[in-house]
């Protein structure tokens, strides 16, 4: 009889793993509703495709206008503000057609701030910028999920590009001071309703609200200068769940009672960085759950991957949520900057 109880304890343990494991990366930080294999079908394409737009278009704050062909053009996509950063490299401009590459700037923005589909590459080491273009190249990064498309088409841009387009782009990127991203953190139980659109939420029409549950939504708040413009100044708002700021604290300053290892310790006191170790306040929540599901699972491998297994391996996506909140709602202004403000 004892024999025959311990079997089920052990079968249960085994389903209950299983069932974990089946549940698959959590849809939302990966810009989608629902898991891989679940989505509705995609629209058959125009039997035309849309003529020119030549209507001239502008964004606040700028001197510069261009139309819509110029703004999404991904081997050299409008620079609104080329004040704000220095002179691109090439490979950030314009890409390389002959080879597929896209602009860096197109997705990244030419200041390096990124969107929540993506990442935020400005003030990145650049040791650790070449260490994670080489693990795009060599296989050793890729996306939990699959439909990420932009994941794939960088793996195919660091195949493509050479150790000096790599180089070039790390210290480009890495001589932008990172500043807060352009994300306000907002705790609430509702959100407004919205759509996936190419990895990012976008808000409909109509104020419509609807439960937020377990996840964290990151939307434009102006989603035509954000899509339509790529307006790199425009910012987001990410919704979290009520508590999930403080409870993160609590993982990051103390890791949890042995859950997982304090923050800081990596990447500094202020989470601002240390030597080649990123940064991670401030930064896009989104972003964050997906690299530590990603390391998590096996997606993400390399050298600096290495030493984050162990600090993952305990989490809950519930906790990578709370984590994530709590870093994104982190302010990177130095401690005697922001005293002076106040």
């Amino acid at each position: 009889m004892r024999s025959k109880f311990g079997f089920l304890i052990i079968v249960l343990a085994c389903v209950f793993a299983a069932s974990v494991l089946a549940a698959g990366p959590p849809p939302w930080a990966y810009g989608f509703n629902t898991p891989p294999g679940a989505e509705a079908p995609a629209a058959p394409p125009a039997a035309t495709p849309p003529a020119p737009d030549p209507a001239p278009r502008h964004v606040p704050g700028s001197e510069k206008v261009f139309v819509r062909q110029q703004i999404a053009n991904q081997y050299g996509p409008a620079d609104w503000f080329p004040g704000d950063h220095g002179p691109m490299p090439g490979i950030v401009e314009h890409g390389r057609q002959d080879a597929m590459i896209a602009a860096c700037s197109l997705c990244h923005y030419p200041n390096g701030k990124g969107r929540p589909e993506n990442a935020g590459v400005s003030g990145l080491p650049t040791a650790y910028f070449i260490q994670t273009m080489h693990d795009f190249r060599d296989g050793l990064r890729k996306s939990a999920d699959p439909r990420k498309a932009n994941t794939n088409r960088m793996i195919g841009f660091a195949k493509n590009m050479t150790d000096d387009e790599i180089k070039a782009a790390a210290q480009y990127f890495g001589s932008i001071k990172w500043t807060p991203w352009m994300t306000k953190v907002v705790e609430s139980k509702e959100v407004p309703k919205t759509r996936p659109n190419n990895g990012m939420f976008l808000t409909l029409e109509g104020n419509e609200k609807e439960p937020l549950g377990d996840r964290i939504i990151e939307t434009p708040d102006n989603a035509e200068a954000t899509e339509m413009l790529r307006d790199c100044r425009s910012g987001f708002t990410a919704y979290v769940p009520p508590g999930s700021i403080k409870k993160g604290e609590a993982l990051v300053t103390t890791g949890g009672g042995g859950k997982t290892t304090k923050c800081g310790a990596c990447h500094g006191a202020d989470l601002r960085g240390l030597g080649p170790v990123p940064g991670i306040a401030g930064r896009s929540p989104s972003y964050l759950v997906r690299q530590m599901y990603d390391m998590q699972h096996g997606s993400r491998n390399g050298t600096w991957t290495q030493l984050m297994k162990p600090v993952v391996a305990k989490l809950t996506d519930a906790d990578m949520l709370d984590i994530a909140a709590y870093l994104a709602s982190l302010s990177v202004e130095p401690a005697s900057a922001a005293a002076a403000a106040r």
